[in-house]
């Protein structure tokens, strides 16, 4: 039994995944979940860099996890930086303060290899209990990623139409305008039309959807009275659903959204973004004609590199 740890960056948050991996059993067994709302693509998509601001509270949540790492007396540290800081001038000081903060070498990974371990970690558990290929959808704050395949990628594509890119560029009304939508809209479906080049969408069986946006989504959909992983993993809706769902979300006023029992309170401004992307995802799947619902993993990119560190 080793214990590893992994740590993803992204736009809007830090994650910690601390796990007991056995090799020989092929099982890996969470020991501590953590997620941080950072923001470290604050004004990225505007400036080109990340903000001093969003560095320091990125690095203060880092070394916290350093303590938990030590804490839980880790033997194997992965950080992986993604969107925000692939897009950054001044990502060398960002990567630098990591180092300094973990003392391992971070990693600022492109989108294919996001991508990867991505659905490696989705469908690790779902292979049994659902018809292949898979397409899973990584939604995050800057990106969102396509991966198609059956037991390893066939074909994936990372876009950048991530829930605090999109509100950051389109979605500043409470709630949103008619107007502000449609304009998130036409950027949705032309990134869309991009991916459906690349990635053979009517091929998938299964919609496998992952990361807070379509998340809170599905405890929105399920009207559950809290955050609750163990309803949320493995959730499947119909398509409809999920639409409805996204489509109530979005038409929010603010305060509402934040009353929401299962909202976590660094998502309520963005998530009616994430909820735009979603629907337009959904809709576009159901186009194909060949699937009515769809599946939410708790699981995604995090196990992903654990696994990788065996």
């Amino acid at each position: 039994m080793t214990r590893v740890a992994a740590i993803d960056c992204g736009t809007n948050s830090i994650r910690l995944l601390i796990a007991d991996m056995s090799r020989s059993r092929g099982t890996l067994v969470d020991v501590e979940r953590r997620m941080e709302i950072v923001r470290l693509g604050q004004g990225v998509d505007q400036t080109g860099e990340i903000a001093p601001e969003a560095m320091e509270r990125t690095l203060a949540a880092a070394r916290r996890y350093a303590e938990l790492c030590h804490r839980h007396e880790v033997h194997a540290i992965r950080f992986v930086a993604t969107s925000a800081t692939r897009d950054a001038r001044n990502r060398k000081i960002f990567v630098d303060g990591i180092r300094e903060a973990l003392g391992v070498e971070p990693e600022v990974i492109p989108g294919s290899e996001e991508a990867e371990l991505s659905f490696t970690g989705a469908t690790g558990g779902l292979a049994d209990q659902h018809e292949k290929p898979f397409l899973v959808v990584d939604l995050g704050g800057g990106s969102t990623e396509f991966v198609l395949g059956e037991k390893t990628v066939e074909s994936a594509l990372s876009v950048n139409i991530g829930c605090v890119r999109m509100t950051e560029r389109h979605l500043r009304g409470d709630p949103p305008t008619a107007s502000e939508v449609a304009a998130a809209t036409a950027d949705i479906d032309a990134a869309l039309a991009q991916v459906a080049e690349k990635v053979h969408l009517e091929q998938a069986r299964t919609l496998v959807g992952v990361a807070g946006s379509i998340t809170t989504v599905t405890a929105h959909a399920l009207g559950l009275d809290g955050y609750d992983p163990a309803r949320i993993h493995g959730a499947t809706l119909t398509l409809d659903q999920v639409v409805a769902a996204c489509t109530e979300l979005i038409e929010m006023p603010r305060e509402q959204r934040a009353a929401l029992p299962y909202m976590h309170p660094g998502r309520v401004d963005v998530i009616g973004a994430g909820a735009l992307v979603w629907r337009r995802i959904t809709e576009r799947m159901g186009a194909t004609g060949r699937l009515t619902s769809q599946v939410t993993s708790e699981h995604d990119i995090l196990d992903g590199m654990a696994w990788g560190l065996a």
